[in-house]
């Protein structure tokens, strides 16, 4: 606990004040991905497996731009730097122990951004939710990567709704601003890599299935290319009977 609260407190500062109730969140993150590590290698080096080969045969490699950069697990930051000229990080925020580690390793051409990848501002302005199209005016942009994001975009969406009831948002609203990231991703003239997770099962030690969920709301991804499962709750995570299992896919 006290490493997570000098954690927090070292995020605190670096982070923009829009954003910094979600610093919690990430801090929570990042504890769990270390006790978690172990059953999560594989998940993660997937994930950079699927990115290396999305980016693989590119002639252009001037601007890559990752949404979701999150914690850096699951994103070959390394390849990306050496292969391409900038390389931009989008997150709702860039904890502490990120930044000091692309300062340490010296990443000269890697920039860090802030933003609501979301779309929910827009909609509850009564716009249509463009929440992609900021990158119709990144310059030179050759590869982007939704690095694990489309479904906490739900995840967040449907806690923040619950939470500011009443609020008038519309009854699709997860479902619209999923469309609208995915409807965005593909609408892009540079070559891109989705790797999200579609569903999640509650499973006990016996193997017996007690619950399952589709985490994108109906709404459907694109032809997978790679498939994979992630024990995001390993047993003894949440419960000493339990393990989460979440289906992933990577489509590129």
């Amino acid at each position: 606990m006290i490493t997570e609260a000098l954690h927090y407190l070292a995020t605190l500062p670096v982070t923009g004040k829009a954003n910094r109730r979600f610093i919690r969140y990430s801090i929570n993150l990042w504890s769990r991905a270390r006790r978690c590590s172990r059953e999560w290698a594989t998940h993660e080096e997937n994930s950079r497996t699927a990115i290396l080969s999305a980016m693989d045969g590119l002639r252009q490699k001037r601007t890559a731009l990752v949404l979701g950069s999150g914690l850096l697990r699951d994103v070959p930051i390394d390849a990306l730097s050496k292969s391409f000229d900038t390389v931009v990080l989008v997150d709702l925020l860039h904890v502490a122990s990120v930044r000091l580690w692309l300062h340490a390793k010296g990443y000269r051409n890697v920039r860090l951004i802030e933003r609501d990848l979301s779309g929910y501002d827009e909609v509850a302005a009564g716009q249509n939710a463009d929440p992609l199209g900021f990158l119709r005016t990144v310059p030179y942009l050759d590869f982007v990567v939704s690095a694990n994001l489309l479904s906490q975009i739900g995840r967040g969406v449907k806690q923040r709704i619950e939470a500011e009831q009443p609020n008038g948002m519309p009854d699709d609203t997860v479902a619209r601003l999923l469309g609208a990231h995915l409807s965005g991703l593909a609408a892009l003239p540079c070559r891109t890599c989705l790797l999200t997770d579609v569903s999640y099962a509650v499973i006990d030690r016996n193997g017996k299935t007690h619950e399952e969920a589709d985490l994108l709301h109906r709404i459907a991804p694109p032809a997978a290319r790679a498939n994979w499962s992630w024990p995001v709750a390993p047993l003894g995570e949440e419960s000493a009977d339990y393990q989460i299992i979440h289906k992933v896919i990577a489509a590129y």
